[in-house]
């Protein structure tokens, strides 16, 4: 990206507000209400130019509800619709991101193309002045835009550089801004700012990229740049705002809070300055704390569940599920379930209910050595000659499962399953037993960060003098599933900090077996992990949907066959 802008500066300054808010994907109704709500509100404190995040109209991403006529039909009706709500406003100027169906005369090699296209219109006046086309469509990581959309580029349809009050504004949609094409055509056609619409998945480290490259594109181009971005979570994807804006050199000038819903008003200076309101960065645990608190939060409050309970063992991975539940839905929609088997700690017992007690949940108790007893009776003249193993094992994981999913169909309450990464690439987890449930809150978790985690929300509890949530004992405690006696985690697994460090290599960054083992890890412990990650595919694809927390998790952007010999 060489060209820098050789248009003349605007005369006067120019008030933005980009809103950040949550929608509901499908809503069209109230998604459209609060966008109406907050472009008044913004209109009101002096902003003229107004600019929702990408499909803020429907909620991103919509999936195969872009395949269903009647779904495209009530999203044109919904985009007009808030053109005329707005049209006593003949100055304002809102930039809305909404799918649209492509003309009549868009052309497609096949039946199969699809034609729709994902638009940003500015709309003023109660009319849609003009519609831009997102050119650069991802078809990575938890993308598939191509099987929804054709680009504006295959549609025929070029830049869109509109005027808004003396300035040239160009529209972009979130992709576009990392491709040079799009912003170098728009500079072509005389922009003096690039408003960029965003719906950009959160993961950890992702806002540090955005705006450096935003910040890259800016600076080469001579032009301040806006960037609108959603917030909220939608089923395992989670959003985490921090709307900005940086100025022509480059520099972030203004910046929202981060998973919070907002208006950032930014004021557009002649000469490529920016001001506005500059929110401090989260750092990176309290970054991933607000999005596992968002995600559990927007889950269960959107899919209209009255609470969660979770299956508190004494051991740490729930008691961080624990701590992230009662941060993000309170104390009163949380229950906590303790189901001791013959292989329970007492101490288990004891940090369970402490935990429970210090965040104030209401904690049952009810022991499963009836129930297991009963099993083996039952399979006991099948088993005949056979000693037990991980079969008995399994038996009480799926006991407690059975439990759970019991109080879930009665109370309504969803079960929130409390495995990490480490155990779910590694099959150290049973179907239908701890796997059972509605959503995994740690699922993209490995447990060296659930400890570090756990960590750090004790430390932000004592900062502010309140009680640490999580027991120091079950931090500092070894790991066990207690479903043998004097069972722990390593008599099956490497080490977790081997073990995390294996499958961040294999599986986030597609490294192979070899260079693993060049780096200098055994190949024992390689060679089991990698193989334990390739023959537990089909417990995964049966696993709950959960918090995506890193940039490739076990969802939609883990895609391997579960029938497959491939080794290296």
């Amino acid at each position: 990206m060489n060209s820098v802008s050789t248009v003349s500066a605007p005369q006067q300054a120019l008030a933005v507000a980009l809103l950040q808010f949550n929608p509901i994907v499908g809503d069209l109704q109230g998604n459209a209400r609060t966008i109406i709500d907050m472009a008044r509100q913004a209109y009101a404190s002096g902003a003229r130019l107004v600019v929702t995040p990408e499909m803020a109209l429907c909620g991103y991403p919509p999936e195969d509800l872009l395949l269903r006529p009647a779904f495209m039909a009530a999203c044109d009706a919904a985009t007009q619709h808030i053109a005329q709500s707005l049209s006593d406003l003949p100055d304002l100027h809102l930039v809305l991101g909404h799918p649209m169906t492509a003309g009549d005369d868009v052309r497609t090699r096949s039946w199969s193309v699809p034609r729709r296209l994902n638009a940003a219109t500015l709309i003023r006046g109660g009319q849609l002045v003009a519609s831009y086309a997102k050119r650069e469509l991802p078809n990575y990581q938890v993308f598939d835009e191509r099987r929804y959309f054709i680009s504006g580029r295959e549609a025929g349809l070029g830049p869109v550089v509109v005027d808004v009050l003396g300035w040239r504004v160009a529209l972009l949609v979130c992709e576009d801004a990392w491709f040079d094409e799009p912003a170098q055509s728009a500079v072509a056609q005389g922009a003096q700012a690039l408003v960029v619409l965003n719906a950009s998945p959160f993961h950890a480290g992702k806002r540090v990229e955005r705006e450096a490259r935003m910040g890259d594109c800016a600076r080469q181009l001579g032009l301040p740049l806006v960037y609108a971005h959603m917030t909220g979570g939608q089923d395992e994807v989670v959003f985490d705002g921090a709307s900005f804006a940086v100025n022509a050199q480059g520099q972030v000038c203004a910046r929202a809070p981060s998973f919070e819903v907002a208006s950032l008003a930014v004021t557009l200076q002649p000469h490529g300055e920016v001001t506005g309101n500059l929110a401090e960065p989260l750092s990176t645990d309290a970054e991933i704390w607000a999005a596992l608190v968002c995600g559990v939060r927007d889950y269960v409050g959107k899919n209209g569940f009255p609470g969660a309970i979770i299956g508190l063992s004494g051991g740490i991975d729930s008691a961080l599920v624990l701590a992230i539940a009662v941060d993000a839905l309170g104390a009163d929609k949380v229950r906590t379930v303790m189901m001791p088997s013959p292989y329970t700690a007492d101490i288990s017992w004891i940090d369970a209910k402490d935990m429970a007690d210090r965040l104030g949940v209401r904690h049952d108790e009810i022991a499963i050595a009836p129930e297991f007893e009963a099993f083996k009776t039952s399979l006991a003249p099948l088993f005949v000659g056979r000693q037990e193993d991980t079969t008995e094992e399994n038996i009480q994981a799926r006991i407690r499962g059975t439990l759970l999913m019991a109080l879930s169909n009665k109370t309504g309450a969803i079960v929130l399953t409390t495995g990490n990464k480490s155990e779910m690439a590694t099959g150290y987890c049973t179907l239908y037993g701890d796997m059972a449930g509605g959503f995994a809150v740690i699922k993209d978790l490995v447990k060296t960060t659930v400890y570090r985690l756990s960590r750090w929300r004790n430390a932000q509890a004592a900062a502010l003098g309140q009680v640490e949530p999580i027991p120091d004992r079950i931090i500092t405690r070894p790991p066990s599933a207690e479903l043998r006696p004097d069972q722990k985690d390593q008599d099956s697994l490497p080490e977790y900090d081997v073990l995390d460090a294996i499958l961040e290599r294999y599986m986030e960054h597609d490294q192979s077996i070899d260079e693993i083992v060049a780096a200098g890890y055994p190949q024992a412990d390689v060679d089991k992990v990698t193989r334990l990650l390739k023959i537990n595919e089909y417990k995964r694809r049966q696993a709950p949907v959960g918090i995506r927390i890193t940039h490739r998790s076990f969802g939609r952007d883990w895609r391997y066959p579960i029938t497959s010999r491939f080794r290296a």
